[in-house]
């Protein structure tokens, strides 16, 4: 029986059928890559290439290869690693906290939701770890016996704080991403014993943990589900609050204020989402998925860029009055100096990028155009890299003491390493596009009864 308004648009196009949607999906990973695949991780892969070399670089020679020096000790690198966190929450945003409200149109985008979680957590964690300068030593953030004797760490440091909040983050949302999994992949074991390929079948009767499909999986499959999302939720809101207590218990003006914690979760839910945007909009037309991931998909993810883009609009004019109404200079000057000095350029085009080009969605047609939401995705994730540079740089450059202020530039090698976490990004994703199912088949039939076009009354 249908129990969905006949009002509301379809979610799945094209009269499908189960068996439509089966072999819809699994094409892209039954079937060889088209040229575009190809040209697209040829690219991916020579820029992790040029990423991991820097990388290597790095670690043999020192973090002297950066440009930091001894003012701005955070720059490019804590920069890109605030970004990659923030582009990570969304995944678990549109798989958790949408499963616990039963949002039917996050079932065609939350299985690449979730990897782009797990893809952007990957690429987050290098940053610190590099940083450190030593990286073979990275097991002094832990509380473990060693060769020197006990180790024990400054708990009360936020820096901490991260190790623990990071790790517990990408365990969880691998271990929800992996659990949707599971019938999709009894589902590519089974069509691969049908059509006599007994490699792939061994392999993915491997990966589907003996998924039977009977009653009782399909039960503690769903509960399960749900027992992760009511973990996974909180975790959205913890885990970009402690990264933001990097900046906010410190005494620097510019951090030193108690707004970042919401501030910063709202910015990450709006950069993940349009980096999900992003993905999906290629994805969607690369491997013919239109009748899966329609306007009406894209223009519900557009409502919720709205709402977070204009929360952040709204924290950056709160910034703006608290540093006014404290009264304190130093707090007045490092805003002045973020629109005023010589980062200018940099604070100007965050408040264009997050702040105007979002609101371009109050404008129906364009919130329904894929051509615009791809370009104001663009922006959006432009954006949201300068407002972590902004906040980081802008802040340490000048400080308290006149005769320390000094100016930020980034070598080849800060430009190398971020460029090529994009590369080791995109490389993952097309990877993940070719072995893994893209959306979610066994979901996505359980509504087609309801949200097909052809049960749909005319």
């Amino acid at each position: 029986m249908n129990y969905e308004s006949d009002v509301r648009e379809p979610l799945i196009l094209g009269n499908k059928t189960w068996h439509d949607v089966s072999v819809d999906i699994s094409k892209p990973i039954e079937g060889k890559a088209n040229k575009y695949w190809y040209v697209a991780f040829a690219i991916s892969f020579l820029t992790a290439s040029w990423g991991v070399g820097c990388i290597c670089y790095t670690i043999g020679t020192g973090i002297g290869t950066w440009g930091l020096n001894k003012t701005v000790g955070w720059a490019w690198d804590i920069t890109n690693f605030v970004w990659w966190i923030g582009i990570g929450h969304a995944g678990t945003l549109i798989s958790a906290i949408l499963l616990l409200f039963r949002q039917k149109w996050r079932m065609s985008i939350n299985r690449s939701a979730e990897a782009m979680t797990i893809f952007a957590v990957i690429c987050a964690a290098l940053f610190p770890a590099i940083h450190m300068g030593r990286i073979w030593l990275a097991y002094f953030v832990f509380p473990l016996p060693n060769q020197f004797g006990s180790l024990w760490v400054n708990f009360n440091s936020p820096l901490l704080w991260d190790v623990f909040a990071i790790s517990t983050y990408f365990t969880v949302s691998l271990v929800f991403w992996y659990m949707g999994l599971l019938p999709d992949f009894a589902t590519v074991r089974d069509r691969a014993a049908v059509s006599m390929k007994p490699f792939r079948r061994k392999i993915y009767t491997i990966l589907s943990f003996g998924w039977s499909g009977n009653a009782r999986t399909w039960t503690r499959f769903e509960e399960m589900c749900l027992v992760l999302a009511g973990v996974s939720t909180p975790l959205v809101l913890s885990v970009h609050t402690i990264v933001s207590m990097d900046f906010a218990t410190s005494v620097m003006p510019g951090w030193h204020t108690t707004i970042f914690p919401p501030y910063f979760v709202a910015g990450a839910i709006f950069s993940g989402f349009a980096m999900v945007l992003t993905l999906m909009l290629i994805a969607r037309k690369t491997l013919n998925l239109e009748q899966y991931i329609t306007v009406n998909h894209v223009e519900s993810m557009n409502k919720i860029i709205i709402l977070t883009g204009s929360i952040v609009g709204v924290a950056y004019l709160t910034e703006l009055f608290m540093s006014w109404y404290s009264g304190v200079e130093y707090e007045q000057y490092a805003f002045i100096n973020r629109a005023t000095g010589p980062y200018w350029w940099a604070y100007f085009s965050m408040m264009t990028c997050n702040v105007v080009t979002p609101q371009l969605f109050w404008i129906k047609k364009l919130r329904r155009s894929f051509v615009a939401t791809f370009i104001i995705s663009i922006f959006v994730n432009i954006g949201m890299w300068f407002e972590r540079f902004v906040i980081i740089v802008t802040s340490l450059h000048r400080d308290y003491l006149p005769s320390s202020w000094t100016m930020f530039h980034p070598t080849f090698v800060d430009m190398g390493i971020f460029i090529g976490t994009i590369g080791i990004f995109f490389t993952c994703f097309l990877v993940f596009c070719r072995i893994f199912p893209v959306i979610a088949m066994a979901e996505l039939k359980a509504i087609l009864k309801t949200s097909g076009s052809q049960y749909k009354k005319n």
